[in-house]
């Protein structure tokens, strides 16, 4: 059956402008970081992107390493482009990123200028683009220049591959040396994904969130939801199945070590007559530092549910107080601060 998009689609998303640029991105983005490998059934992927386009959600964030296996979720992101969203192109932000391992060899990961540009190359064969609206530099290489690195973002939206400039999980210091590289090339630097969530806090303790700000840079933080910890899927202990069982990128022991945390700020969600899920994307978005939340899913109501947190963005200074004491209880860092941890 032909996808027919949700007319209404815009009526409820907030979008904000990305730091001092005329871009503005959905205050919830889509992530295909998982379920959009070979191991998620392509009807599922369909439904999800679907269920986001209808309700505003413009952005999708990929990377070349997303599957499994790697480049299978740009792989089946482009079906979706031809089969559902062909004639909604001009409606969508598509990003993409390069820094993990992808190929065998010396040139197969990092972030000198041949990988990035053949790494971006791939991305648009295997999406079907001739550009995407953002690509990244996915994590800081200590072992090629800097302006080598800002070069080849330099030179990939020079050379029509892509629009804008963004880098991930780069920490203050290199940020702040990255603007200053690529304001002398001529190409700003749009935006920064790091890691947020109410249990991960080094932007803050970095100085990162504060820098963004100063640079008018904008800011999508991946995980804001702790890859499902803060959700109702491991309120009452961990299911078979979910992704603390597979041994990925979460594993069973930092969910146990955050449960007693995460029950107390369900109750504080409750209380809100929010879910967990939607008090947690508020929390990203509460003071205006974070462009948009980049949320991940696997199937279309947990969409649903991450929208429902645009209807109460608001904390009483009392409720910001109570969360940050229950995420100071244990040492419950998720996440190392920057790709250079």
């Amino acid at each position: 059956m032909t996808y027919v998009p949700n007319p209404d689609r815009y009526g409820r998303m907030i979008y904000n402008r990305c730091g001092r640029s005329g871009l503005k991105l959905p205050a919830i983005s889509l992530g295909l970081w998982h379920n959009f490998g070979h191991d998620t059934p392509h009807a599922t992927k369909q439904a999800i992107c679907r269920t986001a386009f209808d309700l505003g959600i413009t952005h999708f964030d990929l990377a070349n390493n997303y599957g499994p296996p790697p480049g299978s979720a740009e792989e089946a992101f482009g079906e979706l482009l031809r089969t559902d969203f062909r004639s909604h192109r001009d409606e969508l932000i598509i990003s993409s990123k390069a820094g993990y391992l992808m190929w065998d060899g010396p040139y197969g990961e990092w972030g000198s200028r041949k990988y990035l540009i053949a790494s971006c190359d791939q991305s648009l064969k295997r999406m079907g683009l001739d550009y995407v609206d953002i690509f990244y530099s996915h994590r800081f290489d200590p072992d090629t220049p800097l302006e080598e690195t800002m070069g080849a973002l330099d030179h990939i939206v020079r050379s029509g591959r892509a629009q804008y400039i963004g880098i991930s999980s780069y920490n203050s210091q290199r940020t702040r040396e990255a603007v200053a590289i690529l304001k002398d090339l001529g190409t700003p630097l749009l935006i920064h994904q790091p890691s947020y969530n109410i249990l991960n806090r080094w932007v803050e303790t970095d100085g990162l969130k504060d820098t963004l700000k100063e640079l008018g840079v904008g800011c999508i933080a991946f995980v804001p939801l702790a890859q499902g910890i803060l959700t109702n899927k491991y309120l009452n202990g961990i299911p078979a199945g979910s992704r603390a069982t597979q041994d990925k990128s979460l594993h069973a022991s930092v969910v146990e070590k955050a449960l007693g945390s995460v029950r107390k700020l369900n109750d504080m969600a409750a209380a809100r007559g929010q879910t967990l899920a939607q008090m947690a994307i508020a929390w990203v978005l509460r003071d205006g530092g974070i462009t948009s939340a980049l949320i991940g899913a696997s199937k279309p109501e947990q969409v649903v549910d991450c929208i429902g947190a645009l209807d109460k963005l608001d904390f009483t200074t009392e409720e910001l107080a109570a969360i940050d004491a229950i995420s100071e209880e244990k040492d419950i860092n998720l996440w190392a601060r920057s790709s250079e941890d």
